[in-house]
């Protein structure tokens, strides 16, 4: 339990053995305009992009790979076979239009091969590296899937219908320093994907609001003076203020245009991903968000920032929707204040089909959310905006680093909010069970079948997926907070490796190697025990023995201790003294390196009323038998 730990991803000038970028660090970039157009009647959406994609990469590249995530919902998706129950109806996927390489101004067409959810693109020139560019074109449609297609969908509600526009766009796969190109397939494990800027617009009927990460650059275009006023108010508002209220959307006037199309446009700087949504149904509201206010696109007058929410009038109401927007004004200022200030213009929480899936700027949930669990989902999808749209991990392959970080942060924000409100967090991704994290972890830890942590995404069981990825990821760090480090070093080491990795691509073995670093303890034993395997401590009492040193009686008491488990954490004994004083003493890891069983001393205080290890329960032991003691008095 003591070797030395060999992580997975060797130290080198591009990750260094701080857990840091290293000296030569680099990163691919993606730069995206796309123009989409949402056809009601066929539930159809056509679009167009021009990528700038910068090679930064010491390599010569002479092909370029896309995903291609709706070919998902096709019957001879990888997927299909490999994961049923993802797929009660099906589409053709991305059915991709033309594909041409920008050269001189003047388009030229090449040819591409789709394998599944991706597409190969061999370029007629090879692209160099450390700064070359080159600019893609890509046209394609695809069929939007209903209420099935999870994240993405169009949900009938009853003012028409709500459309959740995700994973909509031919997106550049990463190239990095681990593996060249990264082309695992979509099979449902959510992305991995390059940072660039983002404008995009998004063409729908003239009664539709659409809502979208980034910042809207058009409003003059596509909002009524009433509405455009509101959103000022809401700039300095604390409380939500209505954008559309229930009876505009029966009121055709409320609309800048009452007939045709109208195109609203976005811009996002930043970001790994866009998404949006789009309605006839929706009521509005939004507040301010108190931080720092963001350059507008293209310079001038700094737009306001802002926590948003839309939702169909079947969610309105004082315990569901209504309060949706005091939730996302919550949820960023708390993770901005508490781990790092959120980077991009609006905050947008989406009532719909209830996919409860996160995308950058924008969450979707589902309209029939209320009470707690509205409160839960709207702060888990928004805390995601830290991990992994800031800090961007490679979740289709380690998910604990998306789930878990953020179900870490979300059960801290649920303590947090209006005094404990909804505390503490009891939904499924954290403490299923009881509620009790070391009471329910015992079952994971000790399950013959359980995955680790460690284990690729995909290959996680799904009655495990919620239980080790998001459960035993967050009690993981809670661990390491709360028993193992102290607040005052896990604090200050994870801030700053949010901030060392923020918009970057860390592995695994970058966190491990951070936190020893940056909090100053070599955690290797935890690294192996928690990550690498399902290992659990044990601890146990063996007994009081008294020495007296002296005629009246002073000297010491010697508590026999035995460590039966393999995960060595540090571990409270406290001796109770029949006056209701108590005496305690943090056995260290180190303790254990080469005993399995200690004998601690403590000075003679009287006589014994209790001996207890772990008192407070913190630790995952699976038998209590044997932690407390209660020795009879001394004569």
């Amino acid at each position: 339990m003591f070797d030395t730990l060999v992580l997975p991803d060797a130290i080198s000038s591009y990750r260094s053995g701080s857990g840091r970028p290293g000296p030569d660090y680099w990163q691919n970039r993606a730069d995206y305009r796309i123009k989409a157009r949402i056809d009601p009647a066929h539930h159809r959406l056509d679009g167009s992009e021009a990528i700038t994609y910068i090679n930064n990469s010491p390599d010569t590249l002479g092909e370029i790979w896309l995903q291609l995530d709706q070919n998902l919902y096709r019957t001879d998706s990888r997927s299909w076979i490999a994961y049923p129950d993802w797929h009660p109806d099906h589409t053709d996927g991305a059915v991709i239009e033309r594909v041409t390489i920008e050269e001189n101004g003047k388009e030229k067409p090449v040819p591409f091969r789709i394998s599944d959810t991706r597409m190969q693109i061999v370029l007629p020139a090879p692209l160099a590296g450390k700064g070359h560019r080159i600019v893609l074109h890509v046209a394609w449609h695809h069929t939007i899937p209903g209420p099935w297609g999870g994240r993405t969908a169009v949900t009938p509600v009853h003012d028409g219908e709500i459309y959740e526009i995700a994973q909509w766009y031919p997106r550049l796969a990463v190239y990095d320093d681990l593996r060249g190109w990264d082309t695992l397939p979509y099979l449902g494990q959510e992305f991995y994907l390059e940072y660039g800027s983002f404008d995009y617009a998004v063409t729908v009927p003239w009664n539709y609001t659409v809502v979208g990460s980034g910042a809207l650059t058009n409003p003059q275009d596509v909002l009524t003076s009433t509405e455009r006023k509101r959103l000022a108010q809401a700039a300095q508002s604390d409380r939500r203020v209505l954008i559309r209220t229930a009876q505009d959307i029966d009121d055709p006037q409320s609309h800048l245009a009452r007939t045709g199309e109208k195109t609203w446009r976005f811009h996002m700087d930043n970001t790994r991903d866009v998404a949006f949504a789009a309605s006839p149904a929706f009521i509005w509201d939004a507040a301010r968000l108190n931080l720092p206010a963001l350059p507008a696109p293209g310079g001038g007058t700094p737009r306001p920032r802002l926590a948003m929410s839309v939702y169909p009038r079947e969610g309105a109401g004082p315990e569901a929707w209504d309060r949706s927007t005091e939730y996302v004004k919550h949820a960023i200022e708390y993770f901005s204040e508490q781990w790092y200030p959120y980077p991009w213009p609006n905050a947008v929480n989406l009532g719909g089909h209830g996919a409860g899936m996160e995308y950058p700027g924008i969450v979707f949930d589902g309209w029939k959310d209320r009470d707690d669990v509205l409160f839960w989902i709207t702060t888990h999808e928004l805390g995601h905006g830290w991990f992994p749209m800031i800090v961007g991990s490679n979740e289709r392959r380690h998910a604990f680093m998306d789930e878990g970080f953020n179900t870490f942060i979300d059960a801290y924000a649920s303590q947090h909010f209006n005094h404990g409100e909804f505390a503490p967090k009891k939904d499924a991704e954290f403490a299923p069970e009881t509620g009790d994290p070391a009471r329910d972890i015992v079952p994971v830890l000790t399950a013959g079948d359980a995955p680790t942590l460690m284990m690729p995404s995909e290959l996680v069981p799904e009655k495990y997926r919620h239980k080790v990825t998001y459960f035993k990821g967050a009690y993981g760090l809670m661990l390491l907070r709360e028993t193992i480090l102290g607040p005052e070093r896990f604090d200050p080491a994870f801030r700053a490796y949010i901030r060392s990795w923020a918009f970057k691509h860390p592995t695994p073995s970058d966190f491990f190697r951070f936190m020893s670093s940056a909090a100053g303890e070599d955690l290797g034993w935890f690294w192996r025990g928690w990550y690498f395997r399902n290992w659990w401590p044990q601890y146990r009492l063996e007994g009081v023995e008294r020495h007296d040193t002296a005629p009246e009686g002073a000297g010491t008491v010697s508590i026999g201790v035995k460590n039966e488990g393999k995960l060595v954490l540090p571990v409270l004994l406290r001796v109770v003294w029949q006056d209701g004083s108590h005496t305690d003493r943090q056995i260290p890891t180190e303790a254990w390196a080469l005993h399995t069983r200690l004998q601690i001393a403590f000075p003679d205080h009287g006589p014994i009323r209790t001996v207890a290890l772990d008192p407070d329960r913190h630790l995952p032991m699976p038998d209590r038998e044997g932690t407390v003691l209660t020795p009879a008095s001394r004569p």
